[in-house]
């Protein structure tokens, strides 16, 4: 039967050229199980490096190390994690505890690298400390114990996993006098009750209470004494053919989310500033993605109170901007005509201009359009007061006006009172013949009250002096043929005028071209904020670099008991999307909580899941990127240079 460990003519060297180093030269030793192993030697004979090696932390430069027959050379980081984990517990001589974590959250770290169930490994943390004598202190951090204590928390988390070998590195270097006699008399008990023990001291006076005795001087065995046999009924003791339950997924994940949560509460106001990019880059979409949703519903609902069977003419040629209305190219017989086609409920010829109205001493500027009686039915607009003009004030050219809410309630003290009154436009009187119902400001700030409108035969006569008009808008009767009336109208036109020298467009199309400009309003606004959520990435980032930096021990001790590279990722990547989800949920909430409040100052502000589930889901997306590069360097950190970072 192969021993326990079998080191061949191992050596290490640090180094090259002139500046290297031989820690260790041409050793080879064999250790059975149960023994009890001394290895000493004064600082700088390698007796350290010596135990990184015995216990997998190691490898080595030359030679040949086995584990009960498994050579270690052979074995991947995660096989050798894996190693550790099962076969191995460390003592180390500073105690190498995680302050953030309990004593007996300390004691379970093993057995959550092995798998173990949330209350089996609490059941068996208690067992081991209160067997210790410090069942009463599992609550505590470290830095709430003694040395004496520490380091008995740090043996029983060496047990955690039932581990057959127990490395011990300069155990009692730290502690006084009683409490380094009652570690020794613990590792005896340990060694009784089978388990090998390998202790690195260089007091010969320690080594005296082990078995077997190596003596280390420049890199190389100058003695090795063994004072006791190993009887084949020691050997028989020490059952360690364990089974280990590979851990589950969900329990990696909930573990490392809990550690994620000790670890950002361990520095809450670092943590605040990783979160507040973060925060203000989802709520900047949220917020404002709200504002650009909200914008166009606005602006469609505006375009939709026209009504969706409405087809209107514009003067000049397609792709030419309006000034005013100095395009000459519509009249009043084309609306006339365009009436008569097939589907065509009124075709409302107008003219626009400004002009400034007068009721005693009160003067207000407003748009005066000229129109025909058809105007109410065509724009679906109903009125608050008195009446519209008829058709026959419109053959008779009367002198009649119907005002707008704003216009009325600028020029008389009582809307309601305003209709029969007389108002001056360019000098002449014109009687009020109705207001029309208020309906509010368009999405683009436009006054859509602010209007007074006359017949339009009296406006060409007495107000506007030119008999061409601004544009035409057609009311169609059934609007599942308006593409048909569309094309009908269009062909009426260019043979009237024989070239194209007007624009013609209908609701849906105005909608759909309002609809991409806003669309592209949006992604304009959520690019922005976009921006923030990256440099709140950023941020993540460079915090949790910092993080692994000042956390390079603690990676080494879970390393030294047995978290695999997977399991150190898996760690430092949930701590980046704990900030990302925390981030994200804060932010949601702000955002949401600007838009309500822009909402109830007046501004169009449209609420929807989508914009928050797309900017938290961004922030977890963005947890997770810039946390990889940090996670990553985590896991392929050297479990020995590790555990020397100071």
């Amino acid at each position: 039967m192969s021993a326990l460990i079998d080191v061949s003519n191992v050596s290490r060297v640090y180094g090259k050229g002139e500046a290297q180093v031989r820690a260790l030269d041409g050793v080879s030793l064999s250790i059975e199980a149960g023994e009890f192993v001394a290895i000493v030697g004064q600082s700088g004979s390698g007796k350290s490096t010596l135990m990184n090696i015995l216990g997998c932390l190691d490898r080595p430069t030359t030679g040949a190390y086995r584990v009960r027959g498994k050579d270690i050379a052979t074995l991947s980081p995660d096989d050798l994690a894996e190693l550790r984990r099962d076969t191995f517990g460390f003592v180390f001589q500073r105690y190498n505890l995680l302050s953030t974590a309990s004593a007996a959250e300390n004691v379970e770290m093993p057995a959550i690298y092995a798998g173990g169930a949330l209350e089996e490994r609490r059941a068996r943390a208690k067992a081991l400390l209160e067997k210790l004598g410090i069942g009463d202190r599992g609550h505590h951090r470290p830095n709430e114990l003694s040395g004496g204590q520490q380091q008995r928390v740090a043996v029983a988390r060496a047990l955690m996993n039932d581990a057959e070998v127990i490395l011990a590195d300069e155990p009692t270097g730290a502690l006084d006098s009683s409490s380094g006699a009652e570690l020794l008399s613990l590792l005896e008990e340990l060694h009784a009750a089978g388990r090998t023990i390998i202790l690195i001291t260089h007091d010969h006076n320690v080594a005296a209470r082990a078995h077997r005795i190596i003596e280390l001087a420049d890199g190389k065995i100058v003695s090795d004494k063994a004072a006791t046999a190993i009887t084949a009924e020691r050997r028989a003791a020490a059952p360690f053919t364990k089974s280990v339950a590979a851990p589950s997924f969900l329990l990696q994940a909930s573990e490392a989310v809990k550690m994620a949560f000790r670890s950002l509460r361990a520095n809450l106001f670092r943590t605040s500033l990783t979160l507040l990019g973060v925060v203000i880059g989802v709520a900047a979409v949220v917020a404002m993605l709200a504002i650009g949703e909200g914008s166009q519903k606005q602006v469609v609902a505006s375009i939709e109170t026209m009504g969706s069977n409405l087809l209107f003419v514009r003067p000049g040629a397609p792709g030419t901007r309006m000034r005013g209305s100095a395009i000459a190219t519509l009249t009043m017989d084309d609306a006339a005509r365009l009436a008569e086609l097939d589907n065509i409920a009124a075709a409302v010829p107008t003219r626009s201009d400004r002009a400034t109205l007068r009721v005693g001493d009160a003067d207000y500027q407003t748009s005066i359009d000229g129109v025909t009686a058809d105007w109410p039915l065509a724009q679906n607009w109903a009125l608050a007061y008195g009446s519209f003009f008829t058709k026959d004030d419109q053959d008779r050219r009367a002198a009649v006006v119907v005002l707008g809410y704003t216009v009325a309630d600028n020029l008389f003290e009582n809307v309601s009172a305003a209709v029969g009154q007389y108002v001056f436009i360019g000098g002449a009187p014109f009687e009020v013949g109705g207001v029309l119902a208020p309906k509010g400001a368009t999405a683009w700030g436009q006054d859509m009250d602010d209007v007074a409108l006359a017949p339009i035969t009296t406006g060409m006569m007495r107000l506007f002096g030119q008999n061409y008009l601004s544009s035409i808008t057609i009311a169609v009767r059934d609007t599942k043929r308006i593409a048909e009336t569309e094309a009908a109208a269009h062909s009426l036109l260019l043979s009237r005028h024989g070239v194209e020298d007007f624009q013609l467009r209908n609701t849906a199309s105005i909608l759909e071209s309002v609809e991409e400009t806003q669309k592209a309003f949006s992604i304009l606004l959520g690019s922005v904020a976009a921006i923030s959520l990256v440099v709140g990435g950023i941020g993540v980032m460079n915090i949790m670099l910092v993080s692994v930096t000042e956390r390079t021990r603690e990676i080494g001790v879970r390393m030294a008991t047995g978290a695999r590279r997977s399991d150190i990722m898996m760690q430092f990547n949930t701590e980046a999307l704990v900030v990302g989800a925390l981030g994200g949920v804060i932010g949601v909430l702000i955002g949401l909580g600007v838009s309500l409040a822009l909402s109830a100052t007046g501004m169009s502000v449209a609420i929807t899941p989508t914009p928050a589930m797309l900017a938290f889901g961004s922030a977890l997306a963005i947890g997770l990127l810039f946390g990889f590069m940090p996670a990553r360097k985590a896991a392929r950190l050297d479990p020995v240079i590790a555990l020397a970072s100071e």
